[in-house]
């Protein structure tokens, strides 16, 4: 699994918790709607700090609380070109 797909499915899962679809996922973080759906398609690989602070806001969440889920907390950072 990839970096940015981490981030998908934790957006997934949170709306599918809370009922809310993407497009209004959107317009609740003030993220325009095609860079949601560039993350949503893993068209960007490494979101920015600031957009992902806004989609936590749209969940009523902090940042931290956002990006504190197991699948990210065990996903290993490793970089290949530093082999």
């Amino acid at each position: 699994m990839e970096y940015s797909d981490i981030f998908v499915q934790r957006i997934r899962k949170l709306c599918k918790e809370r009922g809310i679809a993407i497009n209004k996922l959107a317009t609740m973080s003030d993220v325009k709607q095609s860079t949601l759906d560039n993350i949503m398609q893993g068209n960007t690989k490494n979101p920015r700090v600031k957009t992902l602070h806004k989609i936590a806001l749209a969940f009523n969440m902090t940042l931290a609380e956002f990006l504190d889920f197991s699948e990210l907390n065990d996903y290993s950072f490793e970089d290949d070109s530093e082999e």
